[in-house]
C-alpha cells in the first residue's frame, strides 16, 4: 500500500486543492483572453451599439479571423445607418465584408450611396455601386459628376491640335473649339466608353456639320447650328456619359482650302497637257525625221538614175540611134535650162551628159 492510501483524508485534500488551482488558472486564462478581446474591440463595439450598426463583439472577432479590417467595416456600417441606409438596401455587415474581401473600397461605396441618396434624383443601389467599384471606376466621382455635370474641352487640352479643322462647301476652312458638358450615366458606367470617345465623336459631328454647310459665313452667323446638329446625332450612346450641352467656344476662319485645291488641280492639268504636247512634238519630230530619210532615199535613187543617162547616150551612139547633132542639141537645151534656173535663182542641176 502507498503512503497516500495509509492517509485517505490527506489524499482527498490534495486532489481538491489541485483541481481548484487548475480551475483558477483556466478562469484566469479565459479572463485574460476575454479582457484582451474586449479591450481591443471595446471601442468599435461601443460605437456599433450606440449607433445601432448591429455589429456584435463576436462579429468583430470573426472579422479578424477572416482577415477583414473591423474598423473599416464598422465605420462604413455606421455611416450607412446614420445616413438612413438600412439593411433593406442590401448594406449588411456580411455584404460589406464580402466586398472588402473582393478588393473593393468599402468606404468609397458607402459615400457614393449616401451622396446619391441626398441628391434624391440618382438611382444607385448597393449592387450597382459595388459593381462600379470592382470594375475600377470611382463610383463617388461618378455620383458627383451626375450631380455636378463635367465640362470636357474638345479638342482635349494638351492634344496635338488646338482646334478642330473643317471645310465648308465653298472651300473655306474653319477652326472650332467646343466645350461639352456631360453627366455621368451610372447604368452605362460599366463597359461604357470614356471621355476620349466623347471627344472623338463630338469632333466628328462638328466636322460633319461644318462640311454640310453651303458657306462658311452661315456657320459664322449661327454657330448654334453646329451644336444642334451634333446633339441630334446622339453621340453619347454606349458611353458612360450623357451629353447635356455642346457649346461652341471659338470659331476662326482658316485657309481657303478650295482655292488651294483648285490651284493644285490646275497645276496638275497643266503638267498633263505639257506631257501630252511633248508627246505630240516628239511624234512630229519622229515623222519629220522619217520624211527626211525618205527624201534622201529618193534623192539617192534620182542620182543613181541620172548616172545611167551617159551610159544610155553612149549605147545610143554605138547603136547609131543618136547622131552628133542630136547630142549637141541636147547639150544646148541642157545649158539653156541651167541658165534659166540660175537667172531665176534656183540651184543649177549637177547632172551632166558629157
Amino acid at each position: 500500500m502507498s503512503l497516500l492510501a495509509s492517509f485517505p483524508l490527506f489524499a482527498e485534500t490534495n486532489i481538491a486543492q489541485i483541481l481548484t488551482i487548475v480551475g483558477i488558472l483556466i478562469v484566469l486564462v479565459v479572463g485574460v483572453v476575454g479582457f484582451a478581446i474586449f479591450a481591443r474591440y471595446f471601442r468599435l463595439w461601443i460605437q456599433s451599439v450606440t449607433t445601432g450598426a448591429g455589429i456584435g463583439i463576436f462579429d468583430l472577432l470573426g472579422m479578424t479571423f477572416r482577415k477583414v479590417n473591423p474598423a473599416i467595416i464598422v465605420r462604413s456600417k455606421i455611416m450607412a445607418v446614420q445616413a438612413g441606409l438600412g439593411e433593406e438596401t442590401g448594406i449588411t455587415s456580411k455584404a460589406l465584408e464580402a466586398h472588402y474581401l473582393a478588393g473593393g473600397r468599402v468606404p468609397l461605396v458607402i459615400q457614393a450611396m449616401i451622396a446619391a441618396l441626398k441628391a434624391k434624383t440618382i438611382p444607385l443601389d448597393y449592387r450597382l455601386a459595388t459593381a462600379i467599384d470592382l470594375a475600377g471606376r470611382d463610383c463617388l466621382e461618378a455620383v458627383r459628376t451626375s450631380v455636378y455635370p463635367k465640362v470636357i474641352d474638345c479638342p482635349a487640352r494638351g492634344s496635338a491640335k488646338d482646334s478642330l479643322d473643317a471645310v465648308a462647301k465653298n472651300g473655306i476652312q474653319l477652326k472650332v473649339k467646343a466645350r461639352v458638358t456631360v453627366r455621368a450615366n451610372l447604368n452605362q458606367l460599366i463597359g461604357g466608353a470614356t471621355e476620349e470617345t466623347i471627344i472623338a465623336r463630338v469632333g466628328e459631328g462638328i466636322v460633319s456639320a461644318i462640311g454640310s454647310a453651303d458657306r462658311h459665313s452661315d456657320v459664322l452667323a449661327n454657330p448654334d447650328r453646329i451644336s444642334k446638329a451634333v446633339l441630334a446625332r446622339r453621340l453619347d450612346s454606349q458611353t458612360a456619359f450623357e451629353i447635356v450641352s455642346i457649346d461652341i467656344a471659338d470659331v476662326d476662319v482658316g485657309d481657303n482650302i478650295g482655292a488651294r485645291l483648285q490651284a493644285d488641280q490646275a497645276e496638275a492639268d497643266m503638267r498633263v497637257a505639257r506631257a501630252n504636247a511633248e508627246g505630240r512634238r516628239a511624234q512630229a519630230v519622229a515623222t519629220e525625221t522619217e520624211m527626211i530619210a525618205q527624201i534622201e532615199e529618193s534623192r539617192a535613187k534620182l542620182v543613181q538614175a541620172e548616172a545611167e543617162i551617159p551610159l544610155a547616150i553612149a549605147e545610143a551612139f554605138k547603136a547609131g540611134t543618136l547622131g552628133i547633132m542630136d547630142f549637141y542639141k541636147l547639150r544646148n537645151v541642157q545649158a539653156d535650162t541651167e541658165m534659166r534656173k540660175a537667172i531665176a535663182g534656183g540651184s543649177p542641176t549637177t547632172t551632166s551628159v558629157s
